[in-house]
């Protein structure tokens, strides 16, 4: 009920130890963008990488050198698109969305709500989040690549560059 026999058990123990070692070996060379949460490949990757663990762990089928090799496939696809975004700007409107503007000096951008379907229910929370109360005194709202939403609030002394790359 709980185990079919101790050997798949010992099996499990020691291929997890092995798999797990293996995994934080191939992110640690593929580096921190590895596992960042920016856009759509990425979050693909993170899930494939946890499904094929898993795999590797529970299924006998699969055996330890064929899930390393996974591993190493999808860090290397990973790596390939970043590598790809950075040196191509074809590539990277492919591969990857822009931050989008929701609201502009206080005023939501119905538009872009409608678009990214994004409500102005969310949008408040992310201004009362930001420990905002006054949609006024908010510049932008911007929805970001990872879906997160950012809030820009008004700084007369400050001229607002981080918005150049926004999609209004």
């Amino acid at each position: 009920m709980f185990f079919d026999d101790l050997h798949g058990l010992l099996r499990v123990a020691i291929v997890s130890l092995l798999a797990y070692a293996a995994m934080v070996l191939v992110l640690r060379i593929a580096g921190k963008r590895s596992l960042a949460k920016l856009n759509a490949f990425d979050l693909v990757v993170t899930v494939a990488l946890g499904s094929t663990l898993a795999t590797v762990l529970l299924s006998k089928d699969v055996a330890l050198g064929e899930g390393v090799l996974a591993f190493a496939a999808l860090a290397s696809l990973q790596w390939l698109v970043s590598r790809l975004s950075v040196s191509s700007a074809w590539f990277r409107t492919l591969a990857r969305a822009k931050p989008r503007l929701l609201l502009e000096n206080g005023e939501y951008r119905r538009d872009a709500m409608a678009q990214e379907r994004v409500t102005k229910s969310e949008i408040d929370a992310a201004v009362r989040n930001a420990g905002h109360g006054r949609l006024e005194a908010v510049v932008a709202v911007v929805l970001e690549t990872d879906g997160s939403m950012s809030v820009i609030v008004d700084s007369a002394e400050e001229e607002l560059t981080a918005l150049r790359s926004v999609q209004r």
